[in-house]
């Protein structure tokens, strides 16, 4: 029996596992699946194969359960149809209304407009006129009493929420909680003994593997297409937003508008990922689609269930990849490393858990917890997987020499320990882009620090009438004076202090509904 297995079991099954053109970033309709699984994995190495073992609990069996070994057709391929069979019953359809204010439009004749003779008339519409729009994505069941895991996109600024089951029921859902920095969002609909799909180990996914896909593309529901992984870390650097985390599984399966939110399984009808962008030219399909790793997703959904918030533990430096691209660059041959491997601290956070540890600028992480570290991402999804107050081993290369340290990790907050429920994240909260303020500007304003409002999206900059160019220079009381001092709050916003470009001063206060 593994050691891996820590519960008694009733039956063992054992086999063998034998853009020349720009790219646009498309967001798609993906989903999760997979909580309280009645089936643990193992995996056995021998010198001549890689052993799989699922035990099955013998205390809480799933209605839904997949046990057999993935049978071979005629052709070589694998036979992907139970695990397609078992994932297809617990992966939703989800349906947004929301609401949106209209905006102004255009009015011209055409043959005096392109002739030179009239300019184009715009007509603003009164702004509190609004319209109602729906969209659709997609969800994972995991739990038998109704939790379904879907895309923050998917679910963000919605109304009211639908979720349409395989077997056509329908169902209002609640929003448990969003994380806009892992695209991952928890549902809840009011129901009993629902069909689940147990989380995998996306860590142990290899390159080439057979993979499926699960959602609604285009309002097909229950549509299954399958392919392979193609690659594992990718960051497509979708956000300005720091605190993002992109580690995403990179597959060649068919995913499109509808899929967001919808699963990833494996042969053996695992949860691996969530469904949630796409690489195209032309807003569908083209060969490339991207899903959140499992082992991002389920801990990013425990916390949303049991705290309400994400638990994001922070490690409080800033680094890169040694490549041997970045080696040849001005800055690389300014470190004074010639040698690639490892991620390179180009500064530590004063008061940081890293500062507090003994990390230093110039460092080299060789290893987390054990796991060699190459790639900026790999550190990213590491990361997310700890809460504050935990301790990490941290391996480093000082001078030529590796070092290890005990990490406490904090709070975004530098805190160790965890956040209140009540915790915000400030600059979702907000909903705009922000940019750092140019000294000319400080001198010509006078002032000493601040950021500027460079787009206003879906959120309070909106809510309040916050305009775009407005420079922000407190928030609460606490002086902002880079956009990272946004990460750092956590407390509700009550007050926006700032000015605009032309020095008129204006003050915003928040009543919190």
């Amino acid at each position: 029996m593994s050691q891996n297995t820590r519960v008694k079991t009733e039956q063992i099954f054992i086999y063998p596992t034998s853009m020349n053109k720009k790219f646009l970033i498309t967001i798609l309709c993906a989903a999760a699946a997979g909580a309280g699984s009645a089936y643990l994995i193992s995996e056995l190495n021998s010198s001549k194969s890689e052993t799989r073992i699922i035990t099955q609990v013998k205390e809480t069996p799933p209605k839904y359960t997949f046990v057999s070994e993935p049978q071979k057709n005629g052709s070589g391929f694998p036979d992907l149809t139970e695990a397609a069979e078992s994932t297809v019953k617990a992966v939703v359809n989800i349906v947004k209304k929301e609401k949106v204010a209209q905006q102004g439009y255009y009015y011209s004749n055409p043959f005096e407009e392109l002739f030179g003779l009239m300019p184009r008339q715009y007509y603003e519409r009164e702004p509190s006129q609004e319209q109602e729009r729906s969209s659709g994505g997609s969800g994972v069941i995991i739990t038998p009493d109704g939790y379904i895991i879907t895309n923050n996109h998917v679910s963000e600024n919605a109304s009211s929420l639908k979720v349409i089951l395989n077997d056509g029921r329908t169902f209002d859902a609640k929003l448990v909680g969003a994380d806009p920095t892992t695209d991952i969002a928890l549902l809840k609909i009011d129901a009993t003994d629902l069909p689940t799909v147990p989380f995998g180990d996306s860590d142990k996914l290899r390159l080439g593997e057979w993979v499926l896909a699960v959602g609604n593309p285009y309002g097909l529901n229950s549509t299954i297409t399958a392919g392979i992984v193609s690659a594992k870390g990718r960051d497509l650097n979708l956000t300005n937003n720091e605190m993002r985390i992109e580690s995403f599984i990179q597959t060649d399966a068919a995913v499109n508008p509808g899929n967001s939110g919808g699963a990833l399984v494996n042969t053996y009808g695992e949860l691996i990922g969530i469904n949630t962008v796409i690489a195209s030219p032309t807003g569908s399909y083209a060969g490339y689609s991207f899903a959140v790793p499992s082992s991002i997703v389920q801990k990013v959904v425990m916390d949303l269930k049991e705290y309400g918030i994400v638990q994001r533990a922070m490690l409080g430096v800033r680094y890169l990849a040694l490549t041997d691209a970045f080696l040849k660059t001005e800055e690389g041959k300014a470190t004074g490393i010639t040698e690639p491997g490892g991620l390179y601290i180009d500064s530590v956070e004063p008061g940081s858990a890293a500062e507090e540890a003994g990390i230093k600028a110039g460092d080299i992480i060789v290893e987390f917890e054990g796991m060699p570290m190459h790639k900026t991402t790999e550190l990213q999804e590491a990361m997310a997987k700890h809460r504050p107050n935990e301790t990490v081993d941290i391996t480093i290369k000082r001078k030529g020499e590796l070092k290890h340290f005990e990490v406490l990790l904090r709070n975004k907050a530098g805190e160790a320990k965890l956040l209140d429920k009540n915790s915000v994240d400030v600059k979702a909260v907000l909903g705009g882009t922000f940019a750092p303020i140019s000294a000319k500007a400080k001198k010509s304003l006078r002032i000493d620090g601040g950021i500027q409002v460079t787009e206003v999206g879906n959120g309070l900059l909106k809510k309040s009438g916050i305009r775009e160019g407005y420079i922000i220079t407190h928030i609460n009381g606490n002086p902002i004076e880079d956009v990272s001092d946004l990460d750092r709050l956590t407390d509700p916003i009550q007050s926006i202090d700032g000015l605009y470009p032309n020095g008129r001063y204006v003050s915003y206060s928040i009543i919190n509904d």
